[in-house]
């Protein structure tokens, strides 16, 4: 992934006005997530998330000429390309400087391909999570504040590793991110001595899993990885499982992991474990009593990771002085990494002060954020374990 603008992307820059202007008095930021479809549980508290920081910046009255910012939000239904799309494309045409999406790794490609670059727009994703969009084109327009899955699969692999599962049954939703993760998942898990009995492809939005599960079944396993999502697919495999008595407890990646699950499935998913992108640091902590002074659950997936997005945007903004995401693009991987001064969630007035008087920040966010290589999370994660009904953090890694 090159994070260089190119000519072109400038030339198109320069072509389309509705951001060409420098300052402005309003910044809109877009928020295109997944507030319908398969982890519709989880989007309220990433948009909340992301306007959290938005309110924070418009508060402290110090972004540019005191600049407002206004939240614009659209849905990306998370496996709806079209939708996404057309919704992007929206947002473009009512004036976003930025947007901050998509959410799952289908539609954040599309969105990518379609809108941002076509335009020259800035894309930070919170939760798009797939290994490919590492190495997709992106003309330097692409940031995402979660980490790649290959991280994932080698985090899973040690966290079934250290719980003694010598073996495991992989069923994966069939679309970018799952094939993706289900991958990253057996390599890592073969790597490290483990056996793998079957990968095999679900649908989302089947009212009936029994033919998936009879054939995870036999294959056999010490427990079942659905790398799928929490409130369609995965849910119904799950679901499927216990009510045939294939397997008892399952193995949870980030797209599984939120409290509609436990909710939905009951005490018989206790002892059912995984991970989710998230940090121990101080920043995290400070994150989630603001969200909680704000009346959500800031330690819900990708709601710190969503805050951490909107907040690199206007940092980035303030450090070139300008809206245009010709001039601010370049400026993201410089306020989220050393050297500077570390800033943490509620300090946003404060760095954009130093930004604005010439200094340097190192923006930690709610997430402990470094971005490496191709504009994405180095990656922390929160190893999860279901214990009566409940989602509970048991170890970082």
């Amino acid at each position: 992934m090159k994070k260089l603008l190119t000519a072109s992307a400038a030339i198109a820059l320069s072509a389309g006005t509705a951001f060409a202007d420098g300052h402005a008095k309003e910044v809109k930021l877009g928020v295109l997530l997944g507030f319908t479809g398969p982890i519709e549980s989880l989007a309220p508290a990433m948009g909340a998330g992301a306007e959290l920081a938005m309110a924070e910046v418009t508060d402290s009255g110090k972004l540019l000429d005191a600049a407002k910012v206004t939240p614009m939000r659209a849905d990306t239904g998370c496996i709806d390309n079209g939708l996404a799309t057309a919704n992007g494309e929206k947002l473009l045409a009512d004036g976003a400087h930025g947007i901050i999406g998509g959410d799952c790794s289908g539609v954040t490609g599309a969105i990518l391909q379609n809108v941002a670059i076509p335009n020259g727009m800035v894309l930070i994703s919170p939760s798009a999570t797939s290994p490919g969009l590492s190495t997709m084109e992106d003309n330097g327009l692409f940031f995402r504040t979660a980490p790649s899955d290959a991280r994932e699969g080698q985090v899973m692999a040690a966290i079934l590793q250290d719980r003694d599962i010598d073996s495991i049954a992989l069923t994966y939703t069939n679309n970018d991110y799952g094939k993706g993760l289900a991958d990253a998942i057996q390599s890592s898990f073969e790597e490290v001595g483990g056996e793998v009995t079957i990968v095999t492809a679900h649908e989302d939005g089947k009212g009936d899993y029994s033919a998936e599960v009879a054939a995870l079944a036999s294959a056999g396993g010490d427990i079942l990885v659905v790398a799928g999502y929490l409130d369609q697919g995965g849910l119904g495999i799950i679901q499927g499982a216990l009510d045939t008595g294939a397997f008892d407890t399952f193995g949870l990646p980030g797209g599984m992991i939120g409290d509609s699950l436990p909710t939905n499935v009951g005490s018989d998913l206790d002892g059912s474990f995984g991970q989710i992108a998230g940090s121990d640091s101080e920043g995290a902590e400070i994150y989630a009593k603001m969200a909680s002074d704000a009346g959500f659950d800031g330690t819900s997936a990708y709601s710190a990771e969503s805050y951490d997005a909107a907040a690199l945007f206007m940092l980035a903004m303030q450090a070139a002085g300008s809206v245009d995401p010709a001039e601010y693009g370049a400026k993201v991987m410089e306020v989220a990494n050393a050297p500077g001064e570390k800033i943490n969630p509620g300090d946003l007035g404060k760095a954009l002060e130093i930004l604005a008087n010439g200094g340097d920040i190192d923006y930690e966010g709610a997430t402990g954020v470094e971005l490496i290589g191709p504009g994405e999370s180095a990656g922390s994660y929160r190893e999860i374990e279901v214990q009566d009904g409940k989602n509970v953090t048991v170890k970082f890694r």
